[in-house]
């Protein structure tokens, strides 16, 4: 039966949240940093506190009861809503201030991270990004669970219950080895795909699904190169495959000064008649509180994309000229 004068503390509900997500005693306690036989006492005065079993135990697993699986939206809206009144609190001035939980896809985090985390350092000391890369599937799961504020990845994200900002608007580039006839040609036609061995990266990476896009675009169906079959988790191993002459791939601009100026490569650009590019956005809950912070951190991400460009034109590669920025912000 359940004290009706019962008030349960954010702790207790942080700690329902996380055994929820991990499923397990030890990994939540260890989440939280707390021992856990202090992870089991706060669970027990929740669920005594409302009458309620939340978590059925057993030796080999843990259940989140179907109450608890009907109770667990609101803990995790509660705990969303006191972080956003903490961070609202403490950017009181109007200056992103307080933690921010960004998730990152992969093919951006090594390009943009550098830059972004620069600006913050040098202008908005307060702030404490928390940097969380993984693929876009994985990032959505993460925003919908609270476990990320924030999210840069492609768009459109198509996801419901999600807003989003776009930021930029970033060309693709092909990479070949070296001696490919293709290397330094600044007029190709999407067809000229169909010349190259593709090597992808693995299924789930967003930059794969683009690359597939493109050449159906163009009617062509990259699985049935010899390479295609090929599949990395990182554009730098897709890079060091091309220089070994085991294929060709597309890249972003922004990484092209991190993995297109190592010997044995060279690039290509598309016609400027041919869109070839990606849209590139923040994705963050509607129910969130916290917008103008999004917006404001929208800007620091446009910021450190201009910087990658402007690193990618040193490099002396020969790249498109385009308009960037696809939200005045």
């Amino acid at each position: 039966m359940s004290n009706k004068e019962y008030r349960p503390t954010l702790a207790q509900l942080r700690t329902f949240a996380t055994i929820a997500e991990c499923k397990h005693f030890g990994t939540a306690a260890a989440k939280l940093s707390i021992s856990q036989p202090s992870l089991s006492q706060a669970l027990v005065a929740l669920e005594t506190g409302l009458g309620v079993q939340l978590i059925e135990r057993s030796t080999r697993k843990v259940i989140v009861t179907p109450a608890g699986e009907k109770l667990l939206p609101y803990a995790k809206a509660t705990l969303d809503a006191a972080e956003s009144f903490l961070s609202h609190a403490q950017g009181a001035n109007g200056t992103l201030t307080g933690p921010l939980t960004v998730g990152i896809i992969p093919t951006a985090a090594p390009y943009i991270l550098p830059s972004m985390l620069s600006i913050v350092d040098q202008e908005y000391p307060d702030l404490e990004p928390h940097i969380v890369e993984d693929q876009t599937k994985h990032l959505l799961a993460s925003l919908r669970d609270g476990r990320i504020d924030v999210a840069m990845m492609a768009l459109p994200s198509e996801a419901p219950g999600m807003k989003e900002i776009p930021l930029y608007e970033e060309d693709f580039i092909v990479v070949v080895p070296a001696d490919h006839q293709f290397a330094g040609r600044q007029d190709l036609q999407l067809s000229a795909l169909d010349e190259l061995d593709l090597l992808l990266l693995e299924d789930g990476h967003c930059l794969h699904d683009q690359i597939v896009d493109l050449c159906r675009r163009a009617e062509i169906n990259p699985i049935s190169s010899t390479t295609a079959v090929t599949r990395a988790s990182s554009l730098t191993t897709v890079m060091q495959l091309v220089v070994a002459g085991h294929g060709s791939t597309l890249v972003p601009v922004s990484a092209v000064p991190w993995e297109c100026t190592r010997p044995g490569l060279a690039t290509a650009n598309f016609s400027s008649d041919v869109t070839a590019n990606r849209r590139m956005g923040l994705v963050y809950r509607s129910s969130s509180s916290r917008a103008e912070e999004f917006e404001q951190f929208a800007r620091i991400l446009q910021r450190a994309f201009m910087r990658s460009l402007e690193h990618a034109r040193e490099t002396g590669i020969e790249l498109k000229t385009t308009s960037p920025l696809v939200n005045s912000i």
